[in-house]
């Protein structure tokens, strides 16, 4: 299920928007986060690039840039894994965002989200950060909380001691890989739907 709620670009004159999409998926780099429930931002962002047959990300803006279209004649994006880690996601994305002159409406997080049970995506546009600190570090780089984002749930631990939290989230998934690689199918269809919802909200516009 998605809450999906749909506003007009704001703050950008007319003319001056880009007409790419920036999907941002959030994670921390290094083989060391690498399969971890914080890193399904990552997981996600290499699975629509492959998806959507995107050349090969460069480094640009602190972290890996794809670029293209999601088809042929079809909307044009940027997917971005910031290589900042996490809580620094914000200094990658907004310099990404400036350049590519994407309003903030037309840009679409990809992150975990333990306040959903594991397995189950959602989308909204804007709303509370939650504690995410790659949240936190978005709105202050982009400038606002109100862009999309693609919440891939995966569950919480037994506590709010922040400790146990924060080590769940920085641990590798627990369940099967084929339920990991249907939570991440799940977030990129997601994904895709959304970018073609957003693009033709453009168009109409």
């Amino acid at each position: 299920m998605s809450i999906l709620r749909r506003r007009s670009a704001r703050g950008e004159p007319a003319g001056e928007q880009g007409d790419r999409i920036l999907i941002v998926g959030l994670g921390n780099p290094g083989r060391e986060h690498a399969g971890s429930r914080h890193n399904v931002g990552f997981e996600v962002g290499e699975e629509i690039s492959r998806r959507w047959e995107l050349p090969r990300a460069k480094r640009k803006f602190g972290g890996l840039l794809a670029e293209g279209r999601t088809r042929p004649g079809g909307p044009r994006v940027a997917v971005l894994l910031p290589q900042t880690y996490m809580n620094a996601s914000g200094d990658s994305a907004g310099p990404a965002r400036g350049s590519l002159r994407a309003p903030l409406d037309r840009v679409v997080v990809v992150h975990d989200e333990i306040d959903l049970p594991f397995g189950e995506v959602r989308s909204r546009l804007g709303g509370g950060l939650a504690g995410h600190n790659g949240l936190k570090s978005l709105r202050q780089g982009l400038g606002g909380a109100e862009f999309w984002r693609v919440r891939a749930g995966v569950g919480r631990p037994d506590s709010t001691d922040p400790e146990i939290v924060a080590a769940y989230v920085l641990g590798r998934f627990r369940e099967p890989r084929e339920q990991v690689e249907a939570l991440v199918a799940a977030a990129a269809e997601e994904t895709e739907r959304l970018v073609e919802q957003i693009a033709s909200a453009g168009d109409e516009s």
